[in-house]
């Protein structure tokens, strides 16, 4: 019983992390917070993904159900889902792509770079990389949808997941260069633990598992790869250019490997049709 109310309340302290979703009064007390147990809850940052995906992707899927069968329908119903992530986890992501594309942008001296990213405002560089990330995005989106409604609904909804694995790789593979006693991701700088990974990865196995067995045709690990080779973009620009990770550094991560998890997966698609 107490290793099940840990378990729930590490998950629950990562959706208060992570998303807007409310989790207040009593409840938030029992949760609580300290470096610690914002550690131990990185186990559960797929599991964010879970419920921020699954909600993502059964709006996606209702908007193609009721929208007009008409061209423009998939554009719609990507652009509406994408703004719902979005309002969902607060750009939580998205502000971290657009600062370390500020910061890598707008400076070749690592030591620069971090304090360009540490400026809240938005220089070129960012809003750059949120206008294409966010495009490419729906664009992606919404080439999937016209494969298939349920297909587009269950890439969103894994890699919504698997995008939210990757990036405790490079906190378990680099050091933590943020600016320690102000950084959000300061409790990872320690690293993560065996266990906690271990559970992160069970997190990813079960939302893969699932979109297997509702599309087991569909060409899934060409989409795991792609998040892959995505993640290795992110973690040799993250060593190469800082010696290293900030929380940053994982917001941009994970946007690039949802992205390349849809990438794959609609590379692949015209192989399987024939």
């Amino acid at each position: 019983m107490f290793f099940l109310l840990r378990f729930v309340r590490h998950f629950l302290l990562a959706v208060q992390f992570f998303t807007r979703i409310p989790i207040t009064g009593r409840l938030a007390c029992w949760v609580g917070f300290s470096p610690a147990l914002l550690r131990a809850s990185a186990a559960h940052f797929p599991a964010v993904g879970w419920l921020v995906g699954a909600l993502t992707a059964a709006l996606f899927y209702a908007l193609l159900l009721v929208l007009p069968d008409l061209p423009a329908a998939p554009w719609v119903a990507a652009s509406l889902s994408t703004v719902f992530s979005v309002l969902l986890t607060g750009a939580f992501h998205e502000d971290g792509l657009a600062d370390l594309a500020d910061g890598l942008g707008g400076a070749l001296e690592r030591e620069r770079a971090l304090e360009i990213m540490k400026d809240s405002r938005i220089g070129s560089f960012g809003a750059l990389a949120l206008v294409l990330a966010l495009l490419l995005k729906v664009a992606l989106l919404a080439l999937l949808a016209q494969a298939g409604a349920l297909l587009a609904a269950a890439a969103l909804f894994a890699a919504h997941v698997i995008s939210r694995l990757l990036p405790l790789l490079i906190v378990r593979t680099l050091a933590h260069v943020g600016d320690t006693p102000q950084s959000k991701s300061k409790p990872l700088a320690h690293s993560i633990g065996n266990a906690a990974l271990l559970v992160a990865l069970l997190w990813g196995a079960l939302a893969l598992a699932l979109v297997m067995w509702l599309l087991p045709a569909a060409p899934w690990p060409q989409a795991v790869l792609g998040a892959l080779l995505g993640l290795l973009w992110a973690w040799r620009l993250l060593r190469r250019r800082l010696q290293g990770f900030t929380g940053d550094g994982l917001g941009a991560a994970q946007q690039v490997s949802e992205l390349a998890f849809y990438l794959g997966l609609a590379l692949a698609l015209p192989a399987v049709a024939s």
